[in-house]
């Protein structure tokens, strides 16, 4: 079953990048069943190892991490698993996910990739020096150039152990274990304290020959690619820029990186070129790298013979020839990595004491690129785009210069209605002054295929706003007053040596005042053109080539013409479509306006009837604070009148007991006078107690008196309570 499936996988990936719909939802599918947690080990191993053979670079690398998530399947694989990582899944899923994420910048927002990260610095100080490896490459890979996942890194809580254990491993046995724990920590912590101290004037040189020993005698190639990259991150630190150009071994170091580029691998000479282009980010050492491609070192005698031994990193010149003019059939960063090197060089070389050392380069350069140029292989059509801008930006000094500049010229005229932005560039370097030099050059040439050819791009160039025709008529001029200073020269007899001498003469009187005998040489040209038919010498049948070439010139500009009708209605097209949706934007962006208005009046409304109630709610807690204090006063008031009641209450006991007391008197006296009004008593003692008897009458009318107004005031009081209770119950009623 595993056979066969591997062999529908195999025919699956054969078809997916041809563009169908089907097989892109099969893999789709593929990748669902690989991140089941509930499918075997040993079914998902099997995919994985099937797509592990696509993510080594390419197309296919790309889609798998971007159109069908890879990544993300792997990342919910190893969390599945991650409480049992020595599992043999785990260790290939990490494997796979560091070459799928080598150079790509994962999304942070991807599923899983928090956990990821999490199991990769808890996992860092396994035991196993596989998983520790591959756990290592993957977060360099991570934190390079991702600001997001360092700033989730350093956001963990156990950031500080993690830097711990990255730090131990700078003395560990194997050397991509450390390239890979000096990334991660140049990613992390360059900027900030701790890189200070790690990667400090003390420190960076052992730093420097520990990156140009691996890049040189490394573990392999991916060692070496982690190594450039460490010090492509750390040449972007100036201080650190800085201390590379006083490293006391640059030099020697250097001349050992140059010698890679003889290497037959086209990864590691792309790796190598793309270190020695970081190299010429910096003034200084792009000085040096010029002078070691450009003067390579001199053979020295071996010790104990008398043969001389070239150095290992001797003539890279020759070698950057190589990768410059191999067939296009390879990694195009190759290419690319060796033309932006070469730019720099000859920048680093125009106008400087290497230029001498470099003419022996360019002309077998320019040897090479013109045999390219001559003969274009029908595959290599689309693939001359940048080779052709570079070489137009580089050659530009010399008769051979020229030649291959007006070939490369008119190969982008016949290749700017093929390739993108082609049409663009091409007219912008025929508005460049620089195009002067090839120009009359090859107007004035002997060659009777470069004047054609000249006149064809002439043709092109002249009716562009931009294009420096007088300054082309001054140096039209300056070639033929020197032409007839030294002579006729043979059409075919034309050399390379006597190009570069002729061109060491023009140069300097290339500004000069033609003369009269110029301007008659250029009026006579222009009139055997304008009178072609007339024309009854030698040179008839080139004026009608001239003629035929002129035809087809304006006949390719008609067609441009009408191309550039196209577009332009096509740009008034999809401006109006842009007007439109402005508008349907503007008029949504309007509604939204009036309504937002709407809501702001509603809610300055709401705010004014909720200020209105909240004052009203004041004035009623101000008011119940005034009744409140009136409360308390009165609640005094009552209290004082309580306490004059209890008073009087006394008081009227006492009267009360004493207006007992009379009464008993007043019956006992009665009782007596009753006793002594028996008959027998004498007078004297009735006229006696009749008297008495009338004192206490009046003494007891007094004390009813007494006792009746005591008894007025009683009720008097007991009114006054009974009103001043019912005033408490109102007044607690209303409180």
């Amino acid at each position: 079953a595993k056979i066969t499936l591997d062999r529908h996988l195999c025919i699956l990936f054969y078809l997916l990048f041809s563009g169908q719909v089907l097989p892109s939802e099969c893999l789709s599918g593929l990748m669902e069943v690989a991140g089941d947690p509930n499918t075997s080990h040993a079914l998902t191993g099997s995919i994985i190892s099937l797509l592990a053979q696509f993510a080594s670079g390419g197309e296919a690398k790309e889609a798998l991490h971007s159109s069908y998530n890879f990544t993300g399947t792997l990342a919910a694989i190893i969390h599945c698993n991650r409480t049992t990582p020595e599992e043999p899944l785990v260790l290939q899923c990490l494997n796979v996910l560091q070459r799928l994420t080598y150079n790509v910048r994962t999304l942070h927002c991807a599923s899983h990739i928090h956990e990821l990260i999490s199991f990769l610095m808890q996992h860092v100080q396994s035991s196993n020096d596989d998983i520790v490896k591959a756990c290592l490459g993957l977060m360099a890979n991570l934190c390079r150039h991702d600001i997001s996942v360092q700033s989730h890194i350093k956001s963990q809580s156990n950031v500080k152990a993690f830097y711990r254990a990255l730090i131990n491993f700078l003395g560990h046995n194997c050397l991509t274990v450390v390239v890979f724990a000096l990334s991660i920590l140049s990613s992390l912590t360059l900027n900030e304290e701790v890189g200070q101290k790690l990667f400090n004037a003390k420190n960076i040189h052992q730093t420097f020959q520990l990156i140009f020993n691996i890049t040189v005698n490394g573990d392999g190639t991916l060692t070496r690619n982690y190594a450039v990259d460490l010090l492509v991150d750390l040449l972007k630190n100036p201080k650190i820029a800085d201390y590379l150009t006083k490293y006391k071994h640059l030099s020697v170091c250097l001349s050992e990186v140059l010698g890679l580029l003889h290497s037959k691998d086209p990864d590691t000479a792309s790796k190598v070129m793309e270190l020695l282009v970081s190299l010429c980010s910096v003034p200084v050492l792009r000085k040096l790298v010029c002078e070691m491609v450009l003067r390579p070192p001199a053979p020295r005698l071996q010790p104990g013979t008398r043969k001389c031994v070239q150095a290992r990193g001797s003539e890279p010149s020759l070698a950057l020839v190589h990768w410059v003019t191999s067939p296009l059939d390879g990694p195009e960063q190759c290419y690319m990595q060796a033309l932006s090197l070469l730019a720099e060089l000859f920048e680093e070389a125009i106008d400087s004491s290497l230029c001498s050392s470099a003419q022996s380069f360019v002309e077998l350069l320019l040897q090479e690129v013109l045999v390219l140029l001559q003969s274009p292989d029908s595959t290599e059509g689309d693939q001359l785009n940048c080779p052709s801008k570079k070489v137009v930006s580089l050659c530009i000094s010399s008769q051979v210069c020229s030649e291959v500049v007006l070939k490369t010229l008119e190969l982008m005229s016949h290749l700017r209605q093929q390739m993108p932005d082609m049409e663009t560039s091409f007219y912008r370097i025929l508005q460049d002054q620089r195009m002067v030099t090839p120009l009359s050059l090859a107007l004035t040439s002997n060659c009777r295929e470069h004047v054609q050819v000249a006149l064809r791009i002439l043709f092109e160039a002249a009716p562009l706003p931009d294009f420096p025709s007088a300054i082309l008529g001054d140096s039209i001029a300056a070639n033929n007053a020197y032409r007839q200073r030294v002579g006729e020269l043979s059409i075919r007899s034309s050399s390379a040596s006597e190009d570069v001498s002729f061109m060491g003469k023009s140069f300097p009187i290339m500004h000069a005042e033609p003369s009269g005998s110029a301007y008659q040489s250029i009026d006579s040209l222009i009139e055997k053109l304008q009178n072609g038919a007339k024309v009854k010498d030698v040179h008839m049948s080139e004026i009608i080539d001239v003629y035929e070439q002129k035809l087809s010139a304006l006949a390719c500009k008609e067609s441009r013409l009408q191309d550039l009708l196209e577009a332009k209605a096509l740009a008034l097209s999809q401006a109006d479509r842009l007007i439109a949706q402005y508008r349907c934007q503007r008029a949504q962006a309007e509604a939204e306006a009036r309504k937002l208005a709407s809501l702001l009046k509603d809610t300055e409304r709401k705010k004014e009837d909720l200020q209105t109630e909240l004052n009203d709610h004041l004035l009623e807690v101000e008011r119940l604070k005034s009744d409140s204090q009136q409360l308390l006063e009165h609640n005094g008031r009552l209290q004082a009148v309580a306490d004059q009641h209890q008073e009087l209450k006394g008081t009227y006991n006492q009267l009360l007991s004493r207006s007992v007391s009379l009464s008993h008197t007043h019956t006992h006296t009665h009782t007596r006078i009753q006793h002594f009004s028996y008959p027998g008593m004498d007078i004297s003692h009735a006229s006696s107690l009749e008297l008495q008897k009338s004192q206490l009458e009046a003494k007891l009318e007094k004390m009813e008196e007494e006792l009746s107004k005591h008894s007025q005031m009683i009720a008097m009081i007991h009114s006054l309570s009974s009103s001043k209770l019912k005033g408490d119950a109102t007044a607690n009623l209303s409180l």
